[in-house]
């Protein structure tokens, strides 16, 4: 198989019709240069070029050949060129994964759209993934980078968990609700009310962080006839079925028909953290960079 040294030598040589010549452009003892030429000829089996006094010409089967190693020559620079960018972080594809307690609206939103514009090369796999599940994702090489919600069950020593400033907590009423009249709230207040959310047996998360709250007042949430633990509970909230405690982050999200209060417990608060590999990709730390950056509670 021909080395890539050769096929830069046999191009230079084609180009100036002279060995000497090559060798100059090579930075290469003339010598090594020919003795390389004839070992590529004897790798291919065919003669590539005719030896004249005044320099060399290609044979027919060396024009052929300069023609296809042309090609490779470029498609090797095209694709250092293109190793390069996915190095400076310019290139690629990030596969970030994120709870559904941290949809793609308000900050997440708007670090995708700074990320994109500074990197357009960069390509960006969303999925919607629950914080537990997130660690194997991202511990296994399945995914880039996380947008976790805290508490986090299960944890894995060997990933980067980097938290984020606390979000305020709101609660979602429908409209009418004889709560709305309120202008604030306390988590006390929904000692009677049904939450279209409840705790997952294996993970944490918000409905977690929502069911300590509760708790720690002495009271188990009550549950309402249908329940999500997907940003569809706001549909649930708009259409009667209760009340849902959530993020500020997810008030873009609020659909017509639903009103938020805000919660004033001082410890009405939840966390969220980006995940990283313990070796993150130059692209994941360049959009955990821009997050948060954007972050702003």
């Amino acid at each position: 198989m021909p080395s890539l040294r050769q096929i830069r030598y046999f191009i230079s040589v084609a180009d100036t019709g002279s060995f000497t010549q090559a060798a100059s452009r090579c930075f290469v003892a003339q010598p090594a240069l020919s003795r390389q030429m004839a070992l590529l000829e004897e790798e291919l089996g065919f003669a590539l070029f005719v030896r004249e006094a005044r320099g060399v010409q290609l044979t027919p089967a060396g024009v052929l050949f300069l023609e296809r190693a042309r090609g490779l020559e470029r498609g090797l620079e095209a694709a250092a060129e293109d190793a390069r960018r996915l190095a400076r972080g310019e290139a690629g594809v990030l596969r970030l994964v994120h709870s559904s307690s941290l949809p793609v609206a308000g900050a997440l939103l708007a670090a995708l759209t700074q990320f994109a514009q500074a990197v357009p090369g960069v390509r960006v796999d969303l999925d919607r993934v629950s914080s537990e599940q997130q660690m194997r994702e991202l511990a296994e090489g399945r995914a880039d980078l996380g947008l976790a919600r805290f508490p986090v069950l299960r944890r894995d020593p060997a990933l980067i968990v980097q938290p984020l400033t606390p979000e305020p907590l709101w609660v979602a009423l429908p409209a009418g609700h004889p709560l709305a009249a309120q202008a604030a709230l306390r988590v006390a207040d929904l000692a009677e009310q049904p939450l279209v959310s409840a705790v997952h047996r294996e993970r944490g998360g918000l409905a977690r962080r929502v069911a300590d709250l509760c708790l720690a007042r002495g009271f188990v949430p009550r549950l309402a006839a249908v329940i999500s633990r997907k940003t569809s509970m706001l549909s649930l909230v708009g259409a009667g079925f209760g009340a849902a405690v959530i993020p500020a982050g997810m008030g873009a999200l609020v659909p017509a028909g639903v009103v938020l209060r805000p919660l004033v417990d001082e410890d009405a608060w939840a966390e969220a953290a980006l995940v990283l590999p313990a070796r993150p990709s130059v692209l994941a730390e360049r959009f955990a960079e821009v997050l948060k950056g954007c972050w702003v509670t």
